[in-house]
């Protein structure tokens, strides 16, 4: 397991500040911490060399640009084992975004984009299902999101294990 990086309050603002927009200049996070631009600065640095932060950049809308189904899906595995040599697969699917090894009915739990229902038909049947060891898949398609959001750390983080 990784090891634990001890955030303080001032750590856990900036993390907040950053999750909700990235792009926050460091002085109007000074501002808001009572410290110096050079002091946050360092912060972030220390927690992107930890591995606390581990990316920037922007979010694409992926339905403004003709990806409009979005689906979760179930695989079923012939083998609980074969979960790694199966997502190596997946991940050559470039409208796979995200695949987890979970617990329950399903081995794996995928998310994914496609330009429409045939399209998706297309890469459920064309090429998920054809993935040796894939049982079988379980489809659920997104109708609306609701809302996606980051998670907010409470400003106590570091007392909650006490």
């Amino acid at each position: 397991m990784a090891d634990i990086y001890e955030l303080d309050k001032i750590d856990t603002t900036i993390l907040n500040i950053l999750s909700l927009d990235a792009r926050t200049p460091f002085k109007d996070i000074a501002e808001i911490c009572k410290l110096s631009r050079a002091a946050v600065h360092q912060r972030v640095q220390r927690m992107i060399a930890k591995g606390v932060i581990i990316g920037s950049g922007y979010h694409v809308d992926l339905i403004k640009i003709g990806y409009r189904t979005y689906a979760y899906v179930g695989v079923k595995l012939e083998r609980a084992s074969y979960y790694k040599r199966v997502s190596e697969e997946l991940v050559k699917i470039p409208e796979v975004i995200e695949c987890n090894f979970t617990t329950g009915l399903h081995s794996l739990f995928i998310k994914l984009y496609a330009r429409d229902n045939n399209h998706l038909l297309d890469i459920l049947n064309g090429k998920i299902q054809q993935i040796d060891g894939v049982v079988s898949t379980e489809t659920m398609i997104t109708l609306e999101r609701i809302f996606h959001r980051p998670l907010l750390l409470p400003e106590d983080f570091e007392d909650e294990e006490e």
